[in-house]
């Protein structure tokens, strides 16, 4: 159950990622900048100041990931609840999948539910800007933590299989999967962001990528129906069997 979350989060965050070329390429390509004025011969506290920048989002989103699943645990928890779980990771299914077709171009109200975290983002950007220019390491680790709560459909996906886990710390692993997955396309924004903003912009590419997460909200789809069907699992005691014993 859990290599295959973290397969599907890394999976999200790798393909999903077309998606973080309009999301977040304005911040990556100010941040990459203002470190491209720091000259040749610092290029290496350059490169630990991006690395440092990214290492603050996932962070960022690994705590997302460890409410959300501590959220689903309590969820679990409570007697009216039980079983209530299995609706959250068919949720997280569904929003994998919805994921899936915006990024294929079949559904763009997916966009909407970005919505949800514009009023705690107005509060935090400002901060965020403060930050730059970045000049110093924690100024980009705080930049990356601060930046890592930008509304955006793909990290809420995301959040759903966290949810799902009913588990703080698979919640905040899956998280770390997932952001992970997005390094490779934010790396190399920098560089080369004029080609990569091409290339994710192809029609094709697009597509493929929104089939895949597609593909792997489905099979999350019906795992979940099928525990559903099968009716929930009974709660979790302790020494029961030892306490009748003892009687």
């Amino acid at each position: 159950m859990i290599s295959a979350l973290l397969l599907s989060a890394l999976a999200m965050g790798l393909l999903g990622s077309t998606h973080c070329v309009v999301m977040c390429g304005g911040i990556v390509s100010v941040l990459h900048g203002g470190l491209t004025q720091l000259g040749r011969e610092r290029r290496a506290e350059a490169t630990r100041l991006v690395l440092g920048y990214n290492a603050g989002r996932i962070a960022s989103y690994a705590t997302a990931g460890a409410l959300a699943g501590a959220f689903g645990a309590l969820v679990d928890r409570v007697p009216a609840l039980h079983g209530a779980e299995l609706g959250l990771r068919l949720g997280a299914g569904i929003l994998m999948v919805g994921l899936g077709l915006f990024l294929a171009g079949a559904w763009r109200r997916f966009a909407l539910i970005e919505r949800a975290g514009v009023p705690l983002w107005r509060r935090i950007e400002p901060l965020a800007r403060r930050l730059l220019p970045i000049r110093s390491l924690p100024a980009a680790l705080g930049l990356g933590a601060l930046w890592g709560w930008m509304p955006c459909g793909l990290v809420y996906a995301a959040l759903g299989l966290a949810l799902g886990t009913g588990s703080a710390s698979a919640g905040a692993l899956s998280m770390v999967a997932f952001g992970l997955g997005t390094l490779p396309t934010l790396l190399t924004m920098g560089a080369l962001a004029t080609r990569l903003a091409l290339l994710l912009r192809v029609t094709w590419v697009r597509r493929a990528a929104g089939v895949v997460i597609v593909a792997f909200g489905l099979l999350h789809v019906v795992a979940a129906s099928a525990q559903i069907a099968r009716g929930p699992s009974a709660p979790h005691t302790c020494c029961t069997g030892s306490r009748e014993t003892e009687r």
